[in-house]
C-alpha cells in the first residue's frame, strides 16, 4: 500500500506542504475526504460569514496543496476558511472552496483569481459557491400532510430544518421542499432518502437539489403560513439502525395509512439489549447472530474508488456461518482521516444493509 501511494503521490510537493506547515504553524483538520483550514482560523477578527461568500475552485492539478492554494487565495483577503477536497490516495481531487468574511471579498477573489495561471496549461476555475441547502422530494402522495413529512424526514436525515409541500403540474401527488442547516447535511441526506422511503414506506421518489437560487427560496418559505411546530428546533441524532429497524416514536401512524406502508417501524424482534447497541450496527449485528445461534458474521471489505461528489464506493461480502449464504452488496462512505477509520466507517454502512436483510429472512437458517 505505502509503495503505491510513493508511486501516485509526488514526493516534492508533500514535503514542500509539511515544511510550509511547520514554518508557517497552519492547523489543517482532515475529515470526511476533506482536508480543511480555519472555519474560522485562531486568529480571526473579522466577520461571520453569511450567504454568497465563499468561492468554488476547480482545475487545481492533483499535486498542489494547500501551501499553494492558501496563501494564493488570502492574498485577495483574510480566509474564514479554505477546504481542499482528497482522494483516499492523499492527492487532491481537483476542487476545493474558500470562503471569506463577505461576499465582497469572494466577489474580488473571482475576479482576481478566476484563469489564474498556477501552472503551465493549468487556468484555475473560480466561481460563486452555490452552497445548497435545499432538496425536492417527488412523487409523494396526494394526501401527505406537511407536518407528518416534516417528522418523517427529521427521523430519516440529520440536520432538516422545515419542509414545504406543492401541487406537481398534471401530476396526480405532490412534491416537497426540504431546506437542511448546511450543505453536508443535504449532501448526505441525497445519499440515502431514495432507498430509504422505498424500505420504510414502499414508496418510489424521486430526489434532486432545488433549482431556483436561495432568495426566491426564502421568498417561497415567507409567503406560506408555517406552523409553529415546523419550525426550526433543537433535535436528538436519529438511531444509527435502519429506520424500519430502529424504534422511533416520531414516525407519525397517519402518514404510513397515507403512503399505505408499515403501520409500525418497530420489528418485533428488536429487543432492548438490541437498542442498548444502535449506536454500534457491528456490535448489534453480532449480538443479534450470536443470541440466534449463527455465529460471529465475517467481514470481506473492498474499496472500490471515490466519486466525484467525494464518496468512497465500497463493495463487501459478509459470512455468517449459521446461514446458508453470504451477503454480498456495496455501499458508500464519507473516508475517514486514516485507512483505520475509513474501514470503520464501511463495516458500519455494511452491517446496516446486513442487518436489514437478516432481519428481512427473520434470522432463518
Amino acid at each position: 500500500m505505502a509503495e503505491k501511494q510513493t508511486q501516485v503521490l509526488n514526493v516534492e510537493r508533500v514535503q514542500a506542504l509539511e515544511h510550509w506547515l511547520k514554518t508557517t504553524n497552519t492547523k489543517l483538520i482532515q475529515v470526511n475526504g476533506q482536508r480543511k483550514y480555519g472555519g474560522p482560523p485562531d486568529a480571526w477578527d473579522g466577520p461571520i460569514p453569511e450567504a454568497r461568500c465563499e468561492v468554488f475552485i476547480s482545475h487545481i492539478p492533483r499535486d498542489t496543496y494547500e501551501d499553494v492554494l492558501i496563501p494564493l487565495f488570502s492574498s485577495v483577503g483574510p480566509l474564514w476558511e479554505f477546504r481542499l477536497m482528497m482522494n483516499f490516495s492523499g492527492q487532491n481531487r481537483g476542487f476545493a472552496y474558500a470562503k471569506y468574511g463577505t461576499a465582497a471579498l469572494a466577489t474580488e477573489a473571482i475576479r482576481v483569481l478566476h484563469g489564474f495561471i498556477l501552472e503551465p496549461g493549468c487556468y484555475l476555475s473560480v466561481r460563486r459557491s452555490t452552497e445548497k441547502r435545499h432538496l425536492c422530494i417527488g412523487h409523494l402522495p396526494a394526501a401527505t400532510r406537511q407536518e407528518d413529512l416534516l417528522q418523517v424526514m427529521r427521523m430519516l436525515a440529520e440536520g432538516v430544518e422545515r419542509v414545504s409541500l406543492k401541487a406537481e403540474p398534471g401530476i396526480k401527488g405532490v412534491s416537497a421542499i426540504v431546506a437542511f442547516t448546511s450543505h453536508h447535511a443535504a449532501s448526505m441526506a441525497k445519499k440515502v432518502l431514495v432507498e430509504e422511503f422505498k424500505k420504510s414506506f414502499s414508496l418510489d421518489v424521486s430526489i434532486k437539489w432545488l433549482s431556483v437560487e436561495r432568495s426566491n427560496t426564502e421568498e417561497l418559505w415567507c409567503k406560506q403560513k408555517v406552523p409553529r411546530s415546523l419550525l426550526p428546533q433543537k433535535i436528538s441524532q436519529p438511531s444509527a439502525l435502519p429506520p424500519h429497524l430502529a424504534h422511533s416514536p416520531l414516525v407519525p401512524q397517519r402518514f404510513c395509512r397515507t403512503v399505505g406502508g408499515p403501520t409500525s417501524l418497530l420489528h418485533p424482534q428488536l429487543s432492548s439489549s438490541a437498542q442498548a447497541f444502535a449506536e454500534s450496527p457491528v456490535m448489534l449485528l453480532r449480538k443479534m447472530c450470536e443470541a440466534s445461534g449463527l455465529g460471529l458474521p465475517v467481514f470481506e471489505v473492498f474499496c472500490s474508488h471515490t466519486g466525484p461528489d467525494g464518496f468512497l464506493n465500497v463493495t463487501y461480502k459478509v459470512h455468517v456461518p449459521g446461514m446458508n449464504a453470504s451477503f454480498q452488496g456495496m455501499g458508500t462512505i464519507l473516508p475517514g482521516p486514516n485507512p483505520s477509520t475509513t474501514l470503520q466507517e464501511a463495516k458500519k454502512t455494511v452491517a446496516q444493509q446486513v442487518l436489514q436483510r437478516v432481519f428481512n429472512t427473520q434470522l432463518t437458517v
